[in-house]
């Protein structure tokens, strides 16, 4: 039985003590009527741990300032520059029939055209090392964990595009769009040259239409294929017909249109798109104006707002979405979007101020991903990593990191497939894949690592500092204030008395029975932290934190 389910069946248990019991049990009857309850360090942590990856002590001091519609309003409002962007930081290679001896090391490759595989490969890398240091060092708002649910909707897998520049030109316009309007977005998405490459648009033309991105249009970006989308086999060719004659110019790095390969016939769709037909055209803005007719075709559907509702919530709330949801959230939130004119931000304000999103039954309840377990961690454990300009360092400790979320089950821009991670469509496990008897022994695996040695290169060693950490609380000093204040931090259920009275005194005791064991080894090493007083302090908080993490508590966001 998992945290909900007990909730849930106490509910019932309770209603059937009182031998009352409701016609209809449901999981929550919260809706997306504006917060109104207290706004306290547990709300605060709650919306930093689903907006961020991991909610970092400085931030939850800092929006615990703020009132909750203040908080959300900031954290949906990013104001830091875009990340500057990847180095080349590895060796030009020398087996490279191409090698891209023009970039000096330390400088960027995204400008510079080389359609060399080797160096392709090289690159790929440099993006992957660069997306993890900008989770690393993401600013205070939701706009890495965003960018992240927008990649892996459009689903592209940057061993099957190949070309690093373009993956990045992908991730820049994800990126641009995030918080703003999801209809320009596809407009985009759907002549950006990773995805011509990746769904075959490059090849699209008249004389043989390729049907592969016209489908996942309808069914993966922007319909789905719920009971409320009933587009037709018929319409899935016919958008394929009015997206013919897209193309790469690989000499430049362009989207370019080709009219000689545009079909030029009528387009007829079904019923459930009021029998629109789109009027074919000729000439040099075909593409574009017959593409527009398609959205706005496809987005006068109401299903749309619906579809993208639904990914929002399971990224951010829950992956259960039963009835009462569905009609008290993402049917009023989905009006909202759709009202916005298809307007990103205040979708996620109407939800992340609502009583639903705060609702004890949305707190702790979801697995972290391999990346709030990764990234997650690293930011809540405060671990810092060299100046931007030593990059070889960075690059190289960003390197472990990334390999250590693919070991987990999540390869930055690689999902299995054009559908995502599974964790976000795949019934009815959901979350749950994230968690098996391969995963959760490396997640272990690696915040043992982290506590006891960490990771070095170039003589810098990252690692995490469970002293340094310590000194970050109100009142380490007191044993139980210490447990309470990081278990806050740490877990979003809490432990019992009993357990956390046992750790105290198994661990930071050391088995002794009275509370000054701990704080005459805390004042000792404060007022002379000589190397003695240190390992004192040292020894015990190292496992006290190693076993926090190893509870299945903390696998939990």
């Amino acid at each position: 039985m998992d945290r909900r389910e007990f909730l849930a069946a106490r509910r019932k248990k309770q209603t059937a003590d009182n031998d009352t019991p409701p016609a209809i049990v449901y999981r929550t009857t919260s809706g997306i009527s504006p917060y109104s309850g207290p706004w306290t360090e547990q709300e605060v942590i709650h919306l930093l741990k689903r907006t961020m990856f991991g909610a970092k002590k400085a931030d939850i001091d800092y929006f615990k300032n703020r009132t909750m519609s203040q908080a959300v309003d900031e954290l949906l409002t990013p104001i830091a520059s875009a990340p500057a962007p990847p180095v080349k930081e590895y060796a030009t290679s020398t087996s490279a029939t191409t090698p891209d001896t023009g970039i000096a090391q330390g400088a960027t490759w995204v400008n510079d055209i080389n359609n060399d595989g080797t160096v392709q490969s090289q690159r790929r890398g440099s993006y992957k090392k660069w997306w993890t240091g900008v989770l690393i060092n993401q600013d205070r708002s939701i706009r890495e964990k965003l960018n992240m649910f927008w990649i892996d909707h459009f689903g592209n897998e940057t061993t099957d595009v190949g070309n690093a520049n373009w993956i990045y030109k992908q991730h820049s316009l994800i990126r641009q769009y995030g918080l703003g309007n999801f209809k320009n977005l596809i407009r985009d998405i759907t002549k950006d040259i990773a995805m011509l490459r990746y769904l075959n648009g490059y090849l699209n033309q008249a004389v043989a239409p390729d049907e592969n991105y016209a489908r996942e249009l309808m069914e993966l970006f922007t319909l789905g294929k719920g009971p409320g989308s009933q587009y037709t086999e018929s319409d899935v060719k016919e958008a394929a017909k009015v997206l013919t004659g897209w193309q790469i110019n690989g000499t430049t790095y362009q989207t370019v249109f080709n009219s000689a390969r545009h079909s030029t016939a009528n387009k007829t769709f079904s019923s459930f798109f009021n029998n629109t037909i789109i009027t074919g055209r000729t000439g040099a803005t075909a593409g574009d104006l017959e593409l527009n007719d398609l959205l706005n075709m496809i987005f006068a559907q109401q299903e749309v707002a619906k579809f993208i509702t639904r990914k929002v919530y399971r990224w951010f709330v829950y992956y259960a979405i039963d009835a009462n949801t569905e009609a008290n959230v993402i049917t009023p939130l989905a009006d909202i979007f759709r009202t916005n004119n298809y307007e990103i931000k205040p979708l996620l304000t109407a939800l992340f101020k609502s009583d639903h999103f705060f609702d004890v039954l949305n707190r702790g309840c979801m697995i972290k991903t391999p990346a709030d377990q990764v990234i997650g961690g690293l930011r809540e454990m405060n671990v810092a990593f060299r100046p931007d300009t030593d990059w070889d360092t960075n690059y190289g400790l960003w390197n472990t990191f990334y390999a250590w979320m693919v070991n987990l089950g999540q390869n930055l821009h690689d999902p299995p497939n054009v559908s995502g991670m599974p964790a976000y469509y795949q019934e009815p496990s959901f979350h749950e894949i994230w968690i098996n008897s391969d995963s959760l022994p490396k997640r272990n695996q690696y915040t043992d690592t982290m506590i006891n040695t960490g990771y070095v290169r170039n003589s810098f060693r990252v690692q995490f500092n469970c002293v340094t950490f310590a000194q970050t609380l109100s009142n380490p000093g007191n044993p139980n204030d210490l447990i309470d204040d990081a278990l806050r931090i740490f877990f979003r259920n809490d432990l019992s008395a009993p357990t956390k009275a046992q750790i105290k005194t198994q661990i930071l005791l050391t088995g002794q029975q009275w509370d000054y064991y701990w704080t005459n080894a805390w004042a000792a090493y404060m007022s002379s932290p000589t190397t003695a007083n240190f390992n004192t302090v040292n020894t015990r908080l190292k496992s006290l934190f190693q076993y926090f993490f190893n509870l299945s508590e903390y696998q939990l966001s």
